[in-house]
Parts: structure tokens; C-alpha cells; sequence
């Protein structure tokens, strides 16, 4: 048997947030049964950690979606590192993800990340199909600071800013748009998007994936640090942004994207709360 927990992360509440299995000791499980473990869960995400490489780390940690392996992803990164301090391993942490060593901190009050990945903008989908794929007609996109592109910090999105809220709400993704956009621009396989409106610092967003068995994710933490690498690279200032996600699936979500320093890095932070545990048997 191999001991599993289930936190929901960015959020301090259950049944809210975005849902997260980790075997904090997968050493025991064979290779070709990760991916079929994590479909089993059906969750966006869930993670295996095993001992790092370097033993001056924490723990070396692997993300599974639904459907494939990612080098990178926000809300595993925080609810591992909040379960991992939960089980005493402190709360200074350096975790070894797929794009490298990322330096986590955790409180009782929550974790946090840095990532200094620079960003990749990776193509610029056409501003009609991203529309059609969210199910919207293409006046609904905001291009006053930028067009929809697919940019990435280590998992490609596409971002897209919307003209207001009530044209977030309304956003129903379109399975066909999606596959021509993953055809068209085939770096993020899924053509994963990322829209959001922005009221100064306040932003509320929603993460569509249906390529990825995701048709909506509640919290995704490595969109939000793309959104706030991109920002600060198009507004040239430093970014704070308090993200709200989830709220149209009934998953509310609170996640913070900072940039500092120079060249630009990001931080991310939010709360998990343990939901559930229990014993894997196979």
C-alpha cells in the first residue's frame, strides 16, 4: 500500500480550490502506473514525490494531468510543499520539478514559490479563433495591452484579456477551436487558454484545457505567473495581482502573483487545506 493525500489548494476552506493528490514516497510505484493513477484520481493535476537528487533539496517531485507529464505547474508545487511541511519536512524547501530546482517557503498562513524561468512568448494565436475557441465573438477581446498570446514560464498558455466580467462568465470552451489552435500552434499541445479581465491589481480569470481531460481548472498557479511576467513585461513595472479563479465553477480560488528583481522573477502565493488520505492498493 502507498499512503496518498488529497489537499485542496489556493484556498483556505474544503470543497473550494483546486483539488491535488500527492504520494509524498512514490518510490514504490512502477513507472507505467503514475499516468494510470492519476487518471484514476481525474484530478488537473497530481503529484509523486521521491528523493532529490541533489540531498542538499528537499525532494525531487513529478506533476501528471490526466493525460500527460508536465515539467511545471502551480498548484501541485504549492500543495505538495504545504503536505510535505505538513509531514515535518520544514518549511524552508528547494523542490526539483522538470524546469528545475524551485525554492519553496511555507507557514502556517500558506506557501510560496519564486520562479525565475524567463518568459517565452511563443506565438501569437489568431485573436478570431481564440474567441471561437472561449465560445465568444471576437469583439470580446480587450487587445488594449495585448493580443492573445501563447507565452509560457515553463507550460505554455494562451492569455487573453477579456472586456469585462460578465464576458468571463459567459465563456464556454469550443472543443473543435481548441484542437485547430493546438494544430496551428502545437507548443502547448492542449492550446491551454488563460483569460482574464483586470481591474488594477485585482484580476479575475478562468483556465480552460478540454484537450487535457480539463474542461476547467479552479486554480492554475503557473498561468497566473506567466499573466504576471507578461504584464510586467508589457507595462515595464512590477506587478502585484490578487487572482480570483474558480468562482464560475463553484470553486472559488485565491492565488498572488508578484515580480521582483531584475531580470524580472515571480512569486506565488496561496493557502491548501488537507481534505482527505488514505492507502493506494495495488
Amino acid at each position: 500500500m502507498t499512503k496518498y493525500y488529497v489537499y485542496d489548494v489556493f484556498t483556505d476552506r474544503p470543497f473550494s480550490g483546486n483539488q491535488l493528490a500527492i504520494f509524498p514516497d512514490a518510490a514504490g510505484l512502477q513507472e507505467d502506473q503514475l499516468q494510470a493513477i492519476t487518471k484514476e484520481f481525474n484530478f488537473s493535476e497530481t503529484t509523486f514525490v521521491y528523493p532529490p537528487s541533489d540531498p542538499a533539496n528537499t525532494a525531487r517531485v513529478r506533476i501528471f494531468t490526466p493525460t500527460h507529464e508536465v515539467p511545471f505547474a502551480g498548484h501541485p508545487t504549492i500543495g505538495t510543499a504545504i503536505a510535505l511541511f505538513d509531514l515535518g519536512r520544514g518549511a524552508d524547501q528547494v523542490l526539483e520539478l522538470g524546469v528545475g530546482n524551485l525554492p519553496c517557503k511555507v507557514t502556517p498562513q500558506g506557501a510560496s514559490f519564486v520562479t525565475s524561468a524567463p518568459l517565452e512568448r511563443l506565438s501569437h494565436p489568431d485573436p478570431a479563433l481564440v474567441a471561437r475557441a472561449l465560445g465568444l465573438a471576437v469583439e470580446a477581446i480587450d487587445l488594449s495591452v495585448h493580443v492573445p498570446v501563447q507565452a509560457s514560464l515553463g507550460l505554455p498558455f494562451v492569455i487573453v484579456q477579456l472586456t469585462d466580467r460578465a464576458t468571463l462568465a459567459r465563456c464556454q470552451s469550443d472543443i473543435a477551436a481548441c484542437r485547430e489552435g493546438a494544430q496551428r500552434h502545437p507548443a502547448g499541445m492542449d492550446f491551454s487558454i488563460f483569460a482574464y479581465v483586470r481591474d488594477g491589481s485585482q484580476v479575475d480569470a478562468r483556465m480552460f484545457a478540454p484537450l487535457d481531460d480539463m474542461p476547467e481548472d479552479p486554480a492554475t498557479g503557473s498561468a497566473s505567473a506567466t499573466l504576471a511576467a507578461l504584464l510586467q513585461s508589457d507595462l515595464r513595472q512590477h506587478q502585484t495581482l490578487h487572482i480570483t479563479q474558480g468562482e464560475d465553477m463553484g470553486r472559488p480560488s485565491r492565488i498572488t502573483a508578484e515580480t521582483f528583481g531584475d531580470p524580472a522573477q515571480v512569486r506565488i502565493s496561496g493557502q491548501a487545506v488537507m481534505v482527505m488520505e488514505g492507502d493506494l492498493r495495488i
